[in-house]
């Protein structure tokens, strides 16, 4: 492609999803299409195709979601070749939002056991890439809550050692998921300070599983040792009434858990079932409901 093209069509996917926060299905769509006929098939397109994948979805059209899901996947896969997933910025994109319409589509359709299916298939193929966390974070999504909670791994750890799960039966437990870039774990912080104070009497147990993702302050490269004593100095500084909180430090407990979204929030009750999985911040009032729920069984 010319150069100029390149220049043009540089900010394709910033384009659609514009369009898609204006709810603006045609725009985004024209803007595919004539990158297609100019460009082709690109890593970029594919990520372009998967966003409007996700906009036919939350639009309730579903056919329609499928069909770009599935144009995305198959655009992804051929261009992917012999390449790493990973050695791409667009690749894990496009892929990861694929699988993720089409099990929604899939379940929304009330075939929940052939889309856990479908994803199960995929982490089997991707785990160990970036979207593998992505991938169990949409099994866990339509399948975690009622089971029993996995296994947290706890070789290494900042704060008190982490107890077992199974030691902790008796307890509900929440787990608080977070990454020490993470502003909206900072955030959920606060809320979380007072919930334990307001449960922690009555039996609710703390722990906040973390992992190591390469980099400290400012996004510089870290050794593992040097980036452990920067979560330790997040951890002093914005979560300071957590003390007591034992800190996992284990990208397997994130893949596990699915905790591709900072912070994931998980609940289990006495017995070690989850009873409330969630992805992202979730408001106090909430969440206070869904212990106040556990703590009452």
């Amino acid at each position: 492609m010319l150069p100029g093209l390149l220049f043009f069509f540089a900010s394709l996917v910033n384009d659609v999803r514009l369009s898609l926060a204006r709810h603006d299905l045609a725009s985004a769509q024209a803007a595919a299409k004539a990158y297609q006929s100019q460009a082709g098939a690109t890593p970029e397109l594919a990520a372009a195709l998967s966003w409007i994948a996700r906009g036919e979805f939350d639009a309730g059209q579903f056919p329609q979601a499928d069909q770009y899901a599935t144009q995305a996947q198959q655009m992804a896969t051929s261009l992917l070749g012999m390449r790493r997933l990973d050695a791409d910025p667009w690749l894990p994109t496009a892929l990861g939002a694929a699988f993720e319409v089409h099990a929604n589509v899939l379940a929304a359709e009330g075939q929940r056991p052939q889309a856990v299916a479908f994803l199960q298939q995929q982490l089997a193929l991707y785990s160990s890439t970036s979207i593998g966390e992505r991938i169990r974070k949409n099994i866990n999504l339509l399948d975690l809550e009622g089971k029993p909670a996995p296994a947290l791994d706890a070789i290494e750890w900042l704060g008190p050692k982490p107890p077992t799960l199974a030691s902790l039966h008796g307890h509900p437990v929440l787990l608080f998921f977070w990454a020490h870039w993470c502003p909206d774990c900072k955030s959920e912080a606060p809320i979380l300070a007072k919930l334990v104070a307001t449960y922690g009497p009555k039996g609710l147990v703390l722990i906040g599983p973390t992992k190591l993702y390469g980099f400290a302050a400012g996004g510089e490269p870290a050794a593992p040792a040097a980036e452990k004593q920067y979560i330790q100095q997040v951890r002093e500084k914005y979560y300071p009434d957590f003390g007591g909180m034992p800190v996992p430090v284990s990208g397997a407990n994130f893949l596990n858990y699915g905790a591709s979204t900072t912070p994931t929030i998980v609940l289990l009750d006495r017995n070690g079932i989850v009873r409330f999985y969630h992805p992202g911040a979730v408001a106090e009032a909430e969440l206070a409901g869904r212990i106040q729920k556990v703590l009452a069984r």
